[in-house]
């Protein structure tokens, strides 16, 4: 099963629209943003949609158009940028309900839910101490 990189996709956007802010570039195309990700700007722009949704990015058409941060680097979180990009829950139980016969199939859901629902908070709180100002000042650029 192939892990979900959507919150990469996304900090990295973020990280280098701020970059290129501090650097005097007031906005970035998608197309720039997609060539420091290296990926497609099809991909980069979904990811812009869903934080530009959020609140966490602008969006500017016409002449000078491109994307810019929503709010100041330092109070953009990872949680916030996980919550834009990432609708399915971090863990999940299975679509179809275990053999209800079996012990473990039994008691199984209950206890996993309690466990996943656990780990959740622990990854969103991790999270919510992290900002993309962070993220550049981790960085050596």
């Amino acid at each position: 099963m192939a892990a979900n990189s959507r919150l990469t996709i996304a900090a990295h956007a973020l990280a280098w629209l701020e970059l290129a802010r501090r650097r005097g570039r007031t906005t970035l195309t998608s197309d720039e943003v997609a060539a420091s990700v290296n990926t497609n700007a099809v991909i980069v722009r979904r990811s812009l949609t869903d934080l530009h949704r959020a609140g966490l990015v602008t969006a500017r058409r016409g002449n000078g158009a491109g994307f810019a941060l929503g709010r100041p680097a330092a109070e953009i979180t990872l949680l916030d940028v996980w919550l834009a990009v990432s609708p399915e829950p971090l863990l999940a139980l299975h679509r179809t309900e275990p053999n209800l016969e079996c012990p473990v199939g039994r008691g199984i859901r209950p206890v996993l839910t309690d466990l996943y629902d656990e780990a959740t908070q622990a990854f969103q709180a991790s999270l919510a101490r992290t900002s993309v100002a962070d993220i550049l000042e981790r960085m050596p650029t």
